[in-house]
């Protein structure tokens, strides 16, 4: 059995530094089951840390305060990743963005292959944003430089 890895690649760790789209898997605090959702606004604090930022007006942030395990799913580096750690609050409210956010720390506990065996991941997921992209451009500097703050 190999041993487990806690800490971000130096290729993943690059990739987190700019935005990304993640899956954030956590734990429904209504049904108590699994559920998933795409994120974007997540970056590498250090290489055994995740920091990322969620609209209270989102599940996601009540879900992770009862429940802070939590796992991302990261398509790169040719294959797909699961993240596994343990989310804490880092700022409620997020300072300096134009509506209530929270900002959460997850300290990495696994980083683990989670591919299928014998595939290779061709390409990431892309996607378009498909609002104002003026606005949204100076939504997400709002947001990582509050975060990089927190």
């Amino acid at each position: 059995m190999s041993d487990i890895v806690t800490q971000l690649s130096e290729p993943l760790y690059t990739a987190f530094q700019s935005e990304m789209f993640v899956l954030l898997s956590t734990v429904d605090i209504e049904s108590g089951g699994p559920t998933s959702s795409a994120i974007s606004w997540v970056y590498a604090l250090d290489y055994s840390t995740l920091r990322l930022a969620l609209d209270h007006r989102s599940r996601l942030v009540a879900n992770i305060k009862a429940h802070p395990k939590v796992t991302i799913t990261v398509f790169g580096e040719g294959t797909i990743y699961a993240i596994n750690g343990r989310a804490a609050v880092a700022q409620d409210p997020l300072e300096m963005v134009p509506f209530k956010m929270c900002c959460f720390d997850v300290h990495i506990e696994a980083v683990r292959n989670a591919l299928f065996y014998g595939a290779q991941l061709v390409a990431a997921p892309v996607y378009n944003k498909v609002y104002d992209r003026r606005a949204a451009d100076m939504l997400d500097a709002q947001v990582f430089e509050a975060m990089k703050k927190a």
